[in-house]
């Protein structure tokens, strides 16, 4: 099955932090020639304007009136190459760290937020031939994606991908901080009112514990030709 031969379908990619959802995406996207979005990119973009801004406080408590306001006109977007911008500021590496990764589970549970970024996401995708990650793709941006898949893996093993992609790029990484940072994510996605982290009916789940990137996309690609190939 060639990549012309695929039809111009959306593929949502839902499911746990750190599961290598992004990864994933990207392989698939560039394997099958899509467009690759990270709505969790988009998140963490908003979540590092209220930062600078100063709308969290060290407590954590968040200034929802004023994000709510500047989101009339804040400029998030993904430039040509594909990376995450506030207007015309690369954000790629600072969305990254540890910093936005504890105040970006809040910072998703509000209803505007997620309106804003939901909007960003299907104006991008409009035209399908795309992959999208992300904790509500399948079930609240794009309920009828073709192809849905759900990611999970244990727990201790997200947490030292997660650590093993801090110190490469040079941050310290202590593992329980990161464990307990994932298990109070989790927690947080799954309890939010606002489109919570589930697995949609129709997604098929993929534990990647045990498997490497290889085996991910040796897996997808059967499923894709078991689905889609032309008969």
């Amino acid at each position: 099955m060639t990549t012309s031969e695929i039809p111009a379908i959306t593929i949502a990619i839902d499911g746990y932090s750190s599961t290598g959802k992004s990864s994933f995406a990207k392989r698939i996207a560039r394997e099958l020639d899509f467009h690759y979005l990270d709505s969790g990119a988009l998140y963490r973009a908003v979540t590092l304007y209220a930062l600078e801004k100063g709308y969290i406080s060290p407590e954590g408590n968040i200034d929802t009136a004023s994000l709510e306001r500047d989101l009339q006109s804040l400029d998030v977007h993904f430039d040509e190459q594909g990376r995450t911008c506030i207007a015309g500021r690369c954000v790629e590496q600072e969305i990254r760290t540890l910093r936005v990764s504890g105040k970006v589970s809040p910072i998703s549970t509000i209803p505007q937020v997620r309106d804003y970024v939901n909007r960003l996401l299907r104006i991008c995708g409009k035209d399908g031939r795309i992959v999208m990650d992300g904790r509500d793709i399948g079930t609240t941006v794009f309920p009828n994606a073709e192809l849905k898949i759900f990611m999970t893996a244990d727990p201790m093993v997200r947490a030292s991908r997660r650590a093993a992609e801090m110190q490469a790029k040079g941050e310290k990484a202590d593992i329980d901080e990161v464990l307990a940072n994932l298990k109070e994510r989790d927690y947080i996605d799954s309890h939010r009112e606002v489109s919570p982290l589930t697995q949609a009916p129709d997604a098929v789940v993929l534990d990647n514990s045990s498997m490497t990137m290889d085996d991910q996309m040796e897996w997808v690609l059967d499923l894709i030709e078991k689905r889609f190939a032309k008969k």
